[in-house]
């Protein structure tokens, strides 16, 4: 297909579920304070919000419905380039942003960034990796992440992974073939929450495939939600939904850890993303969720870079639990506020111009 010839039409994506925007938001936010906390506590039972790493599943299966609300009756028509043009458009621009501020973070942390570990030529392969996404767990001070300078960016890798897979298989084949696909993803994902104990995995060295069984699953009970079109109405609203995601967030430990991770996993986020579409938004929440959707993944891919930061501080001056309730408090703020400007400054301006480019 002649990319000159598209109609700008096809090329927009479709309208958004608001009440689901929000939720990304929710959870975005429940990462941040996730990982100022882990810093805090190593010992993820006395976390207040230690399943907050359940968030990516969640993203995984937002994802999953979403690209399949915006591009399964479309993609055929625009093509699997323009597909991944589409997606790289969107999500890259931040990837890269979230690299210079790793870097940056590196060779300017006050507390102690230690660049010296390494030297020029490493760390420009680190950054160059970092942004193409390509794996690279070589960092022992930073406790071996895929993603040194930025580590959620592990969970875009798979992102991609999973684009690339529904542009040349799923989006082709049929709503029977795909719940065998997920029965066979619960079995693996079921095997590495019992192995490991839980289903944090994908972030490092020693678990890197966890993360695809993690994707695997969540991102096909996404699609599944759309394609069978379970979409349940209901009157819980946004306020009534962030709390039943918070539950699963900040849900305690027990001695069945990993089984009530994995359930979480295969049947509670789907029907979150099935009650999500379903409920209705008064107007009072609108404008919330639409900012909370939008600041979601750019506060996601920037964040980190303030968490290296932070850790440093934490190790060399030990504060005390008030102090550390100010610092994370505040910081989620400041962080969520400077999503915010990166959004505006730099992300939605990248965006523009690389989609008015390609619609000439």
């Amino acid at each position: 297909m002649n990319v000159n010839k598209l109609s700008p039409d096809l090329l927009k994506t479709r309208q958004h579920f608001e009440i689901l925007d929000g939720l990304r938001g929710i959870a975005a936010l429940t990462v941040v304070v996730f990982h100022f906390m882990e810093i805090v506590y190593t010992d993820y039972s006395k976390n207040f919000v230690g399943h907050g790493f359940l968030a990516v599943d969640f993203f995984f299966c937002l994802s999953g419905f979403v690209i399949g609300y915006a591009y399964d009756n479309r993609i055929g028509k625009i093509g699997v380039m323009e597909f991944f043009k589409s997606r790289l458009i969107r999500l890259h621009p931040l990837v890269i942003s979230g690299s210079v501020l790793g870097l940056l973070a590196l060779f300017f942390d006050p507390f102690g960034g230690q660049p010296q570990l390494y030297g020029a030529g490493k760390i420009l392969l680190l950054f160059l990796a970092s942004v193409l996404l390509i794996p690279w767990p070589v960092m022992a001070d930073r406790a071996f992440n895929q993603f040194g300078l930025n580590a959620p960016a592990w969970s875009l890798f798979w992102e991609y992974i999973a684009n690339i897979v529904y542009a040349f298989i799923l989006c082709r084949i049929n709503r029977r073939y795909l719940v065998i696909l997920a029965l066979l993803a619960a079995a693996v994902l079921s095997v590495v929450a019992y192995k490991a104990g839980n289903l944090m995995g994908g972030w490092g060295k020693g678990n890197f495939w966890d993360g695809g069984a993690r994707i695997f699953y969540s991102f096909l009970a996404g699609l599944l939600v759309f394609r069978f079109n379970w979409i349940i109405k209901n009157r819980l609203g946004f306020a009534g939904l962030s709390v039943l995601l918070l539950l699963a967030l900040v849900m305690p430990y027990f001695q069945w850890n990993w089984l009530a991770e994995l359930l979480v996993v295969l049947c509670y986020f789907p029907l979150l993303i099935a009650l999500g579409a379903g409920a209705r938004l008064t107007a009072g929440f609108k404008k919330l969720c639409v900012f909370s959707g939008k600041i979601s993944y750019p506060l996601y891919m920037t964040h980190y870079a303030a968490m290296w930061m932070f850790g440093n501080y934490y190790a060399s001056h030990k504060p005390g639990t008030v102090q550390l309730a100010v610092i994370i408090t505040g910081g989620t703020i400041l962080l969520t506020g400077f999503s915010y400007l990166v959004m505006v400054a730099y992300d939605i301006p990248v965006r523009k111009y690389l989609t008015a480019r390609r619609s000439k």
